[in-house]
């Protein structure tokens, strides 16, 4: 994308706010993709590498994933360009707050992607006076920390479960990529589930263990020493990377975006792909996963189990009362597991890859909402 211009089509962005302070060096951006169905929502990153078109793309895969699980919100994204490591974390997040105030809450309510986390979304409160201008709050302000429960992991285990149960890979060997705060609450239900999990990665490195990994162990590390889980595994080390080629049955991306492309994707030994991170695989490797016969669910079918639980904190914003979480997570179970069918039957039946299946119902739902709002001229 060479300017901002070349991401406008029929869908969005409606708006695109760019932001700077020149006390604390923020600089930061704001994307409300399309607002049809509801105000936009969406999460807010902080990372060095934040680009207008990053956030961009984001932004429209969550138009799709708030349509997709018929949800109503509209799709949205937020980013910060900034280390989440800095000592000036907070000042540089306030400035940022500060910048969007006449957006927020009325156009858009914070959510946590990378970088931030339930502390921050307290922060962004306090900043504005409003517990309604951000979701993922700490569970003592009233907030459901749904990153801290693990849901949009959780998600992830339900659908992998679900397509396994229609391809017949139930409780068959899954590597993961990333053990974060989406990886390691999915390696935790697809062990439950009764699901070997064969390789995990983390920032520092990955592991793998062809007789499978001893999760519950890996978890009790992880809240140890973070990270650096691997580094206490060393006879269990692979490349960084490789973990998606490793040999097993099912694999989920759940780290990085554009991991999986044209050049690599022919090293996936699996035979089910469930997208747990966003926009992990290319258009490109899309197509080579299907003619190769590999399963794939997409990431706003797999991974909306955010969306979901972002939904209940939405309205529970200024209640007095939370949500229960068991109703969170039923919901979560449920919505996730029909949709999976739904994508991998229609992709069938149309004869489309899994990803164009989702996204035309996805735009099927965003079209009735735009032309019910009234008459829209040719463009």
């Amino acid at each position: 994308m060479s300017t901002i211009f070349d991401a406008m089509d029929e869908w969005g962005p409606e708006k695109v706010v760019v932001v700077s302070d020149t006390k604390t060096g923020m600089k930061g951006v704001l994307v409300i993709d399309n607002t049809s169905r509801g105000i936009g929502k969406g999460g807010t990153r902080m990372q060095p590498t934040v680009s207008v078109g990053e956030i961009s793309r984001l932004a429209r895969v969550m138009t799709w994933k708030w349509a997709a699980v018929d949800l109503f919100f509209g799709g949205a994204k937020a980013g910060i360009r900034a280390d989440p490591h800095s000592p000036y974390k907070e000042e540089i997040l306030r400035a940022f707050v500060r910048a969007l105030r006449n957006e927020v809450p009325q156009e858009y309510v914070y959510g946590l992607d990378m970088g931030l986390t339930e502390n921050d979304a307290a922060i962004i409160n306090d900043e504005l006076g409003d517990r309604g201008a951000a979701v993922g709050t700490p569970f003592d302000l009233g907030g459901i920390p749904y990153d801290q429960l693990g849901v949009t992991g959780f998600g992830v285990a339900e659908v992998v479960d679900e397509a396994a149960a229609a391809i017949g890979l139930v409780g068959k060997r899954v590597a993961i990529q990333g053990f974060g705060a989406v990886g390691h609450a999915t390696a935790d239900r697809l062990h439950t589930l009764g699901y070997t999990v064969v390789a995990i990665s983390t920032a520092e490195g990955a592991i793998h263990d062809p007789a499978g990994l001893d999760i519950p162990a890996l978890l009790r590390l992880r809240a140890e020493v973070g990270d650096s889980l691997v580094a206490h595994l060393p006879q269990l080390a692979i490349a960084t990377g490789t973990e998606l080629f490793v040999d097993a049955d099912i694999v989920v991306p759940a780290a990085l975006q554009d991991v999986l492309t044209e050049s690599n994707v022919s090293r996936v030994r699996g035979t089910l792909l469930v997208e747990g991170a966003n926009l992990p695989t290319s258009a490109g490797a899309q197509q080579m996963l299907r003619r190769a016969g590999v399963t794939v669910v997409p990431d706003f079918i797999a991974n909306a189990g955010g969306v979901v639980s972002a939904a209940f904190a939405m309205d529970a914003r200024y209640s007095a009362f939370r949500p229960q979480t068991e109703q969170i997570f039923t919901t979560v179970s449920a919505k996730l597991r029909a949709n999976t069918l739904t994508v991998l039957e229609e992709a069938t039946r149309q004869d489309l890859t899994t990803h164009e299946a989702a996204t035309k119902l996805a735009q099927t739902r965003v079209r009735a909402a735009i032309d019910l709002r009234g008459k829209q001229l040719p463009f």
